[in-house]
């Protein structure tokens, strides 16, 4: 048997295939010039490339808005957090901005693995995108929420110590919403990597080892039901 390595790279690198699913796809597509194939392929390498870059582009901007003060889940101690935001506020604008083009970066990947995803099974590749998109928009209004810390520090800085109690419990309320809707996102996450493994696991045309896309079914399941008791418990104490 002929291993191509060209393909396992390809895969495990970007977890997707620069051929379709039939082998047999470009043969048997005889009304095609070979500079159409050639020109399909090189689209198809194109939109890996791409998809490659935007996934290292998402961690890069991660790490960096970690160092500008945002963090994906946030400390509850809401007075520190206010304090810090009247000490630097362009920080904080720097590290919030970043999260937003975050957000953006996986509504593209989505939308690009999408494009890639398709030919092998169109109803995992739906199911990536809308949990995907979804994920990157609930982040988007989430964000809009955090921003308003900017204001909120300001009242914090201007306030007697009486009032400081009551401005930083509006604080608190706006981190605490952060991490709830952070942990649903998460949920969206889960669903879109579990349909990504079920590929792995069930396409022949993915040259990827089963226990690979296993792996991945059983880690986004423990995952997202990991994130499903955080969103519970938080929406618990909120009650009580």
């Amino acid at each position: 048997m002929i291993i191509n390595l060209e393909k396992i790279i390809n895969q495990l690198v970007f977890g997707v295939n620069i051929y379709p699913p039939n082998p047999n796809y470009y043969i048997s597509r005889k009304n095609k010039d070979k500079s159409s194939i050639y020109s399909e392929k090189g689209q198809r390498m194109l939109e890996i490339m791409l998809s490659g870059f935007l996934f290292l582009f998402i961690i890069i901007i991660l790490i960096t808005s970690e160092r500008f003060g945002y963090s994906v889940l946030s400390d509850l101690d809401a007075d520190t957090k206010l304090q810090e935001i009247n000490k630097d506020p362009k920080k904080f604008k720097i590290g919030t901005v970043l999260a937003f083009i975050e957000h953006g970066t996986i509504i593209a990947l989505a939308i690009m693995l999408f494009l890639v995803f398709n030919p092998y099974n169109m109803t995992l590749a739906v199911i990536w995108t809308i949990s995907r998109i979804t994920e990157g928009l609930i982040n988007f209004y989430n964000g809009k929420n955090y921003w308003g810390l900017l204001k909120i520090a300001k009242q914090y800085s201007s306030s007697s110590n009486t009032e400081k109690e009551s401005v930083s419990e509006i604080g608190r309320s706006i981190l605490k919403t952060k991490n709830s809707v952070f942990a649903f996102a998460q949920i969206l996450f889960s669903i879109g990597t579990l349909s990504y493994s079920i590929l792995f696991v069930t396409s022949e045309a993915v040259p990827v080892p089963a226990v690979i896309g296993w792996f991945g079914v059983v880690v986004s399941i423990i995952y997202g039901f990991g994130n499903g008791i955080i969103l519970v418990k938080s929406n618990t104490l909120e009650g009580a």
